[in-house]
């Protein structure tokens, strides 16, 4: 059994410590003002949260994201005040298309149709 993994629904944006740390302070009025911002374009798309991580943040959106929201995304943060925009590389989206994580695998013995569950596997 599988499932998708990381989706073209998240936007990564590289940015520096002091950048990050200053943008997820006030993260949830950016998140506002951005999805109003979407909105002003007519796009159908909402970003749900932002995530940190090591290198920047992620943000997760609502649906897949097209070159547009990429670019007014880009656009704000370029001009937030508390940003740099110097410290802050262009957005994009995950590089790869997908990955599929295993959840489970079905093994059946040999001249069989039994399947081999992980309490039989020592």
């Amino acid at each position: 059994m599988t499932t998708k993994g990381p989706s073209r629904k998240q936007i990564i944006v590289l940015m520096n410590n002091n950048n990050k740390t200053n943008f997820i302070k006030d993260s949830s009025n950016y998140i506002t003002n951005l999805n109003r911002t979407l909105k002003n374009i007519k796009s159908d798309i909402m970003i749900d949260f932002i995530h940190q991580e090591i290198s920047g943040i992620t943000i997760i959106m609502n649906k897949i994201t097209s070159t547009l929201d990429l670019q007014t995304i880009k656009n704000y943060m370029k001009n937030a005040n508390c940003i740099e925009a110097e410290g802050v590389e262009v957005p994009h989206l995950p590089q790869s298309k997908s990955y599929l994580k295993i959840i489970g695998i079905l093994y059946l013995g040999e001249f069989t149709n039994t399947s081999i569950t992980s309490e039989v596997v020592q």
